[in-house]
């Protein structure tokens, strides 16, 4: 019984305990919930109130910001408008400052002028002082003078006034002429073309072509003139009819034309059949003729001389040069013997003899077309072998023979040399050795005939005269008269081809001896 009891209490006990642990359990999840409760109320109140806070710190930022970009901007619009009033003031200062430093220059420069102005003004003082006195001393020495001497006094000192007068008002017109010479040197030489026909012109200007027998020439004329003038259309001559009964003359000034006239007038007359088609057809077949000859004699000459690799268009302008002539001398034949005289100085001198060569044989190319090009025959050819790829010491050369511009090598001074040896010897020019001996002469004993000429000297085959003069007898403004009147003296009493020029010399020279 008691045991049961004491079982019972002890299950009760256990029974209790359990029970008091499951509602202690109870309680602290009941406590742990709550407690969770009041935090997650917690995290809301916080969050609101820290959003709450954010949204009060955002507004009041953002109000802040307002204010202080409002106030920032004032100050600013403040300040730039104190920098402007400031750049405007050193602007100011800057002008201010130029324009004292701009009178500071024109004081200075006006100082200066003064000085100078001052200082003239004392040295003419001075000049005009010392001719106070020399006048003076001619006064006396004129007291003395019979009304002869001074009248003669007084002459030779108008006179050498107006000698410095006359020269200086002969430059001032010279200068002034310069401007027109061209046109009315064209025109000139125009006039003179047409109103001169001398002995030489007429040699190599006008061509013969035989006829077989008289009633040929009636052929040539053909019908109304229509023959003679198809002919003379195509050719671009002038087919002269006279009275002598086996022969006709055409006439040109251009030598290629005159040659393809002369070869298709011989065709004509060969083939017998002479009508304003067929002349047209003979004019281009001879031609064409022509041409293949101007090749033939460049490769030609080209070959004779050892000449290699020149542009086709140079050979055929050196067989150009076999029709060209100047002062009746054959440019053709003239260019192969300036070449040959050029290889030989070029050997003596251990200089490249080839080089030389083709210099002295392109040396007067430009003659091959300057009745078509202007300019100069030396600056047309130096042109054309600038053109057609020629060295430039050749260019050179060819554009110095004639002295024209600076030579730069010894080839273009030996091209000058072997131009006036070519040139001016005996018969190259259609002249006799006495002739050409006597014109040199009498140009050296005019030039010597004045007083003030020291010595003179005819150089370039008479193609130019150098005078030198006593330095002490001529001064400057004299050697422009003396120029001048020697000019006038070789016009009026010598006869000459082309034009001499004169060249006055005045030099002094001081020399001492250190011992």
């Amino acid at each position: 019984m008691i045991m049961y009891i004491a079982v019972g209490g002890l299950f009760g006990l256990c029974i209790g305990y359990i029970l008091a642990t499951f509602l202690q359990k109870d309680k602290v999840r009941r406590a742990h919930a709550e407690a969770r409760s009041l935090i997650e109320e917690a995290k809301r109140s916080a969050e609101e109130t820290k959003r709450k806070a954010d949204l009060d710190g955002k507004e009041l930022l953002y109000r802040l910001r307002v204010e202080f970009e409002q106030s920032t901007r004032k100050d600013r619009e403040e300040l730039r408008q104190e920098e402007q009033k400031i750049t405007q003031r050193e602007e100011n200062l800057e002008r201010r400052l130029g324009f004292i430093e701009e009178k500071e220059q024109e004081l200075g420069k006006r100082d200066r002028h003064l000085r100078a102005a001052a200082d003239e003004l004392k040295q003419k003082t001075i000049k005009l002082d010392s001719l106070y006195e020399q006048e003076k001393e001619v006064l006396k020495r004129i007291s003395t003078l019979t009304t002869d001497e001074a009248r003669e006094l007084l002459m030779k000192r108008l006179e050498a006034e107006l000698q410095q007068e006359k020269a200086v008002y002969i430059k001032q017109q010279e200068d002034a002429m310069k401007e027109e010479a061209d046109k009315k040197a064209k025109d000139l030489l125009s006039l003179a073309i047409k109103r001169c026909a001398v002995e030489h012109t007429t040699e190599t200007t006008v061509s013969v072509v035989g006829l077989p027998n008289y009633e040929m020439k009636g052929r040539i004329i053909g019908r109304e003139g229509r023959n003679i003038r198809a002919f003379e259309m195509s050719t671009g001559v002038d087919v002269i009819i006279d009275d002598t009964p086996d022969a006709v003359s055409i006439s040109s000034f251009d030598p290629l034309r005159r040659e393809v006239a002369r070869i298709s007038l011989e065709k004509l007359i060969a083939d017998g059949r002479i009508h304003p088609a067929r002349i047209e057809e003979v004019v281009d077949k001879a031609k064409r003729e022509l041409e293949q000859r101007l090749v033939e004699e460049g490769k030609n000459l080209s070959f004779d001389l050892g000449i290699h690799n020149l542009h086709p268009e140079l050979i055929k302008l050196i067989g150009r040069l076999k029709y060209r002539t100047s002062f009746g001398q054959n440019a053709y034949q003239h260019s192969k013997e300036v070449a040959f005289i050029m290889g030989i100085l070029a050997g003596e001198l251990a200089l490249d003899a080839k080089l030389a060569k083709r210099i002295g044989l392109l040396h007067d190319l430009g003659k091959a077309v300057d009745q078509y090009v202007e300019g100069t025959h030396a600056t047309i050819g130096a042109d054309l072998a600038r053109k057609y790829g020629e060295a430039p010491m050749v260019i050179n050369a060819i554009e110095a023979h004639h002295e024209e511009t600076e030579s730069k090598s010894i080839y273009a001074v030996l091209s000058i040399i072997a131009d006036s040896i070519s040139a001016s010897r005996p018969g190259a020019r259609r002249e006799t050795f006495e002739t050409y001996i006597k014109r040199l002469q009498d140009l050296e004993g005019i030039a010597n005939s004045f007083a003030t000429v020291d010595k003179s000297y005819a150089i370039q085959a008479g193609r130019e005269i150098r005078v030198i003069v006593f330095p002490d007898k001529l001064d400057d403004a004299g050697c422009l008269l003396l120029a001048r009147d020697l000019k006038k003296t070789i016009e009026e009493k010598m006869s000459y081809p082309g034009q001499i020029k004169v060249t006055v010399i005045r030099e002094i020279r001081a020399v001492e001896y250190a011992k």
